[in-house]
């Protein structure tokens, strides 16, 4: 594959994005498994926000990993390990939020039952760790003479 350019821009699009979806998790308040029962469009939106901070991720994952290390990859999860090999995020970032990939999947194609718990504790730790890989990203990118 052929490495292609980095697009700063169309990234900083997808972190501006991550932003707001994190302030509005966190404009949602603390969420327990028994919140999902009670507050069912509260618990969907949780649901979305979670599934649009992965495909986020995901977007800019994939091209700084096309754009770096020359390989796309083959799962969610892989990506933020490619953005690590690529450094964009650090490695203990990219392993914690590596399972939220599989969370995605289940939120996504709903081929399981949803386990509210983990949502639950998905949306605890997501403001926290996305918070953090915006961070580091626009650092990189900062960083960097050849993003363009």
């Amino acid at each position: 594959m052929t490495p292609r350019a980095l697009d700063w821009r169309s990234v900083e699009r997808k972190l501006i994005r991550m932003r707001r979806l994190i302030e509005q998790l966190v404009a949602l308040g603390p969420f327990d498994a028994r919140r999902f029962t009670d507050e069912p469009i509260a618990g969907l939106a949780v649901e979305r926000l979670l599934t649009l901070l992965v495909e986020l991720a995901f977007g800019v994952n994939s091209h700084v990993a096309v754009a770096v290390v020359g390989q796309a990859p083959d799962s969610y999860r892989e990506s933020f390990l490619l953005a690590a090999e690529a450094g964009v995020i650090d490695r203990d970032l990219a392993g914690a939020l590596a399972p939220s990939a599989g969370l995605r999947n289940v939120l996504v194609h709903a081929y399981l039952d949803v386990d509210h718990v983990r949502v639950a504790e998905a949306a605890a730790v997501a403001p926290g760790l996305f918070g953090e890989y915006v961070r580091q990203v626009a650092g990189w990118f900062a960083d960097r003479p050849d993003a363009g």
